[in-house]
């Protein structure tokens, strides 16, 4: 069985740049979340996004798995 932790830590190992925000790439739910994608889109940079409005347990999960309060992540 996959723990959130686990599944979070393959998401970061698997891709080279990953944003965990509020939303998806084509719809931002929130201010900060969408500047994120348009300066990564700006910088050229493929990313990998993750809603963590889907997930109750990703969106907790990231924030114990870096130890940072706030969303966006990158």
């Amino acid at each position: 069985m996959t723990t959130t932790h686990d599944q979070i830590d393959t998401t970061v190992k698997s891709n080279d740049v990953v944003l965990f925000m509020k939303g998806t790439v084509d719809q931002p739910m929130c201010g900060f979340s969408g500047r994120s994608v348009q300066i990564l889109q700006h910088l050229g940079v493929n990313f990998k996004d993750v809603n963590v409005l889907e997930n109750e347990a990703i969106r907790n999960g990231i924030k114990e798995y870096t130890n940072w309060p706030t969303i966006p992540q990158l």
